[in-house]
C-alpha cells in the first residue's frame, strides 16, 4: 500500500502530495513520520492506494504512524481541500485547524497512571511483614494508585506481591480536565410559549439556516441547550460556539448541569494536555458536545446534528491569520455535509446576517420580551459636554455617581464599561506636542500605572515612563484619554468603601485568569466590575442593577462603514447586563454625542428601527451586504520592498478590473490607517466588488507576490480596517 502524504511545512513549495509505502493497516487522516530533505519529518496521510504513480522501488516506506484511530476524520479531510482552495494557503495550513498545536508538535503525551489491582490469595512466610501488610490493604481497598501503594508499603513488597500474582499492575490513561473545580450549575427548565415555539420553527424549517433575533435575557441559551437536547436524543453530535473566551466556562457548566461528561471544552487559555485530552474526548466519541471559541468549529466531531454560533455579529469569529477563514462560513460547510442545522444567535445581529434573515434566506425566529416578563432597562443619557461646562471634569458624570451611591447603599452590583484598559490613552508633551510612540509600530503608547510604564497595544512592547519630554526636555507632560485603570483609581477615591474588580487583558492570566474574575464578580465578592467588551456580553449577573458606559461614542466616528453597527450592538450588549433578575435595572450612558441617531436608537432598543436605517444607507452607498470590500494587505520590514510590491499587486488587479470593469465599485492602492506594527511597513490596495466571482483570482494575486521577505494576503469584508 502507499500513502499520499501532506508533511507538515506550510510552504508553497512543498504544497503538493508525497508517496510513500505504507503498512496495510493505515489510514487517511493519520498522522506520520516521513524520511524528507534528509531529514525526518511529520507529515498527514490524506489518501492510501494499493498502486503508486513511482517505480515501487523507488518509493520510501513511512518510518512511524502516530494515530489510531485517524486523528482527522474524512469530512475534515474534505473540507481542508475546501479551506486551502478557498483561501489559497498550503493545504499543511489548513490540516493543522483540525488538531491542538501541541499536539502537532510532539509538546503533549497521553498522561497514564499506574495501578495496583487485588487478584488473589496467596500464603506468605512470616517473616515477609510488608508484603502481608500490603497484601491485606489490597484486598480491602480492591484496587490502589501504584506510586500511593509503593511508597507505603515499599516498592519491594509490591512488586514481590505482583511477581507472585497476588496483585496486577496496569496503566490507565487519565484525562486531564479543564475547570474540573467548575460545579454543573443551572437545571432544565420550562420552556415559554415563545421558546417553545422557537424551538418549534427551528425543528420544521426547511432552512438550513437560523437566526434567534432575541432581546437580551429572552431566554435564548435555553433554546440552544434543548436543541442540542434533541439532537443528542437522535445520536447525534452539537457544535457550540460562544465569541469570548471568558463565557465557556459559564456555558459549560450549564452544558454539564444538562450532559455530564458529554461536553468537552476547546479554546487556545488551556494547557496543552488539557487540549489535548479534550480534543481526544471528542475524537474518540466519549464527548458527544464540543463548546468553545472560534476555533471548536474545527471539532473532530462526527455526524454534527446543529452548531450554534452565539453571538453571531461579533467580530472574533473572523480569523486575524492565515487562513483567514470565516467561521460562519466554515460552519456552513460542515453544517451541508452533516446535515445539520446551523443556528446562529443574538439580540444585535450583524446587519448582513438580519438582511438574509429578513430576505428568506435564514429562518428568521424573533424573542421581543425578557424571560422573566421584566422590562429591558431605562438608559438615562449623561451629555459630557455639560459636564464639562459645569465644572465636572472627571471620568463620571453626576448621573452615573449618583446612581452609583444608590446602587451600593441597596446592596447591588454595578458594572462599569469602557474598551479601553490602561491608565491614559497618549502621554503628550505641553511644550512641543511630542507623543510618546512605540518604535515598532506606528501608534501611541498607552500609560500603564500599576507598572508605571508605557506599553504598545498592538506588539506588547514596554517602555520606561517619562519624566520630561526627549524632544524639547520639557517636563510639562500630559496625560491624554483615560483606561479602566485610571477608572478604578478614580472609582476609589469616589467610593472608598466598595469592593473593585477590574478585567482587561492586563488583568487576565492563565487558563482561567477570567474565569476567577467572574465566579468573585457571580459570588458577589466585589461591589463594582470594571472591564473592557469582555464584560459586555453574554455573562448572567442577578445581582447587577446598575450598568455605566463610559466614552459610548469612543467607536462612533471611526473611519470604518462598519462604526455605527458597532456602537449600536456594544451599547445594546452591555446595557443588557442589568436587570436580569428581579430587580429593574439602569443603564447610564455617558456621549458627547447625544443627538446622534445610532444612540437613539440603543436607548430605545430599537434595532429594527437601526437596521431599516442602515440597510437604507449600505444600499445608497453600495456597501455591504450590496458589495463585497476586500483588502489585499501588503507588509514588509522593508518598506522599499513593500512599496515595489503593493504596485505589482495594484497592477495585477487593476488588469481584472479591465477585463471586468462591471465588478469594480472602487479601487484605490494606499497606506494603511496603521503604517507600521510590529516593525512591518504596511500598504493595502482596497476595492469594493459587486460579488465574489473575482475573489478567487484576486486571492491568487496575492499568492503569486508573496515572497519570503514580503507577506500579502487578503481580506474579505475584514473586521478591523485599521
Amino acid at each position: 500500500m502507499f500513502a499520499q502524504v501532506i508533511v507538515d511545512i506550510a510552504h508553497s513549495q512543498v504544497d503538493r502530495v508525497f508517496e510513500y509505502s505504507c503498512p496495510d493497516t493505515l489510514a487517511a487522516g493519520s498522522r506520520v513520520k516521513v524520511p524528507f530533505g534528509g531529514r525526518k519529518i511529520d507529515g498527514f496521510v490524506i489518501g492510501v492506494s494499493p498502486v503508486s504513480s513511482y517505480p515501487a522501488d523507488k518509493v520510501k516506506p513511512v518510518a512511524e504512524v502516530f494515530d489510531e484511530p485517524p486523528a482527522i476524520i474524512p469530512e475534515c479531510l474534505a473540507l481542508m481541500e475546501r479551506i486551502a482552495s478557498r483561501y489559497r494557503v498550503p493545504k499543511a495550513a489548513s490540516l493543522r485547524l483540525f488538531m491542538p498545536s501541541e499536539m502537532r508538535l510532539g509538546k503533549v503525551r497521553v498522561s497514564v497512571r499506574r495501578f495496583a489491582r487485588f487478584a488473589k490469595d496467596i500464603q506468605l512466610p512470616a517473616s515477609a511483614k510488608k508484603q502481608q501488610q500490603a497484601l491485606e490493604f489490597i484486598r480491602g481497598a480492591k484496587e490502589a494508585d501504584y506510586a500511593r501503594f509503593a511508597d507505603e508499603f515499599g516498592r519491594g513488597a509490591v512488586d514481590a506481591l505482583a511477581a507472585k500474582g497476588a496483585i496486577e499492575v496496569e496503566e490507565r490513561r487519565i484525562t486531564r480536565s479543564p475547570f474540573s473545580e467548575l460545579a454543573p450549575s443551572g437545571e432544565k427548565k420550562i420552556l415559554t410559549p415563545a421558546q417553545q415555539q422557537a424551538l418549534e420553527s427551528i425543528e420544521n424549517s426547511d432552512k438550513r439556516v437560523h437566526l434567534v433575533h432575541g432581546v437580551t435575557g429572552s431566554g435564548k441559551t435555553e433554546i440552544y441547550l434543548s436543541v442540542i437536547a434533541r439532537e443528542i436524543e437522535r445520536g447525534r453530535t452539537a457544535v457550540f460556539l460562544v465569541p469570548e473566551i471568558s463565557l465557556t466556562p459559564q456555558m459549560l457548566a450549564q452544558l454539564r448541569a444538562r450532559f455530564g461528561g458529554a461536553a468537552a471544552i476547546l479554546h487556545s487559555g488551556l494547557s496543552a494536555g488539557e487540549k489535548f485530552d479534550e480534543w481526544w474526548r471528542l475524537r474518540s466519541g466519549e464527548a458527544k458536545i464540543a463548546i468553545g471559541a472560534r476555533s471548536a468549529v474545527f471539532a473532530p466531531l462526527e455526524n454534527i446534528g446543529a452548531i450554534i454560533i452565539d453571538e453571531e455579529h461579533d467580530g472574533s469569529y473572523s480569523s486575524e491569520s492565515a487562513p483567514r477563514y470565516s467561521t460562519v462560513d466554515i460552519a456552513k460547510l460542515r453544517a451541508a455535509y452533516n446535515g445539520a442545522k446551523l443556528i446562529l444567535g443574538s439580540a444585535t445581529p450583524s446587519v448582513e446576517t438580519y438582511a438574509r434573515a429578513v430576505n428568506g434566506e435564514y429562518n428568521l425566529i424573533t424573542l421581543k420580551d425578557r424571560i422573566n416578563g421584566k422590562p429591558l432597562p431605562e438608559i438615562i443619557i449623561a451629555d459630557m459636554t455639560r459636564e464639562v461646562k459645569r465644572g465636572n471634569n472627571t471620568a463620571f458624570s453626576a448621573a452615573l455617581r449618583q446612581e452609583l451611591d444608590e446602587t451600593l447603599k441597596r446592596g447591588r452590583q454595578a458594572i462599569i464599561f469602557l474598551n479601553r484598559r490602561g491608565y491614559s490613552r497618549t502621554l503628550m508633551c505641553r511644550d512641543c506636542g511630542y507623543v510618546a510612540k512605540c518604535e515598532n509600530c506606528d501608534v501611541s503608547l498607552t500609560y500603564h500605572s500599576e507598572e508605571n510604564c508605557l506599553k504598545c497595544h498592538y506588539c506588547g512592547a514596554r517602555y520606561r515612563m517619562v519624566t520630561a519630554c526627549p524632544d524639547c526636555g520639557g517636563v510639562h507632560v500630559l496625560y491624554g484619554g483615560i483606561g479602566t485603570q485610571r477608572v478604578v483609581a478614580d472609582l476609589k477615591k469616589l467610593f472608598p468603601e466598595a469592593r473593585i474588580l477590574r478585567m482587561d487583558n492586563d488583568t487576565v492570566s492563565g487558563k482561567d485568569g477570567q474565569y476567577k474574575i467572574l465566579k468573585q464578580f457571580s459570588d458577589k465578592e466585589a461591589d463594582i466590575l470594571v472591564g473592557t467588551q469582555m464584560i459586555a456580553k453574554g455573562h448572567d449577573f442577578p445581582a447587577v442593577t446598575l450598568v455605566g458606559i463610559l466614552d459610548a461614542d469612543m467607536s462612533l466616528y471611526f473611519s470604518d462603514y462598519r462604526s455605527g453597527e458597532r456602537t449600536f450592538q456594544l451599547i445594546t450588549q452591555v446595557s443588557g447586563r442589568s436587570g436580569r433578575a428581579d430587580e429593574a435595572g439602569k443603564v447610564v450612558l455617558q456621549t458627547c454625542s447625544p443627538d446622534n441617531y445610532i444612540l437613539r436608537y440603543a436607548v430605545s432598543y430599537d434595532y429594527n428601527g437601526f437596521f431599516e436605517n442602515e440597510i437604507g444607507l449600505r444600499k445608497a452607498t453600495s456597501f455591504p451586504p450590496y458589495s463585497l470590500i476586500c483588502r489585499v494587505m501588503v507588509t514588509s520590514e522593508s518598506n522599499d520592498k513593500a512599496l515595489q510590491t503593493l504596485k505589482e499587486v495594484y497592477l495585477s488587479i487593476e488588469k481584472l478590473r479591465e477585463a471586468h470593469p462591471q465588478e469594480f465599485l472602487f479601487l484605490n492602492k494606499m497606506h494603511s490607517p496603521v503604517k507600521r506594527i510590529q516593525g512591518k511597513h504596511r500598504y493595502q490596495v482596497l476595492m469594493r466588488l459587486t460579488g465574489k466571482s473575482l475573489i478567487e483570482s484576486v486571492y491568487a494575486v496575492a499568492a503569486e507576490n508573496t515572497t519570503a521577505d514580503c507577506l500579502v494576503y487578503v481580506e474579505e469584508n475584514p473586521a478591523n480596517l485599521s
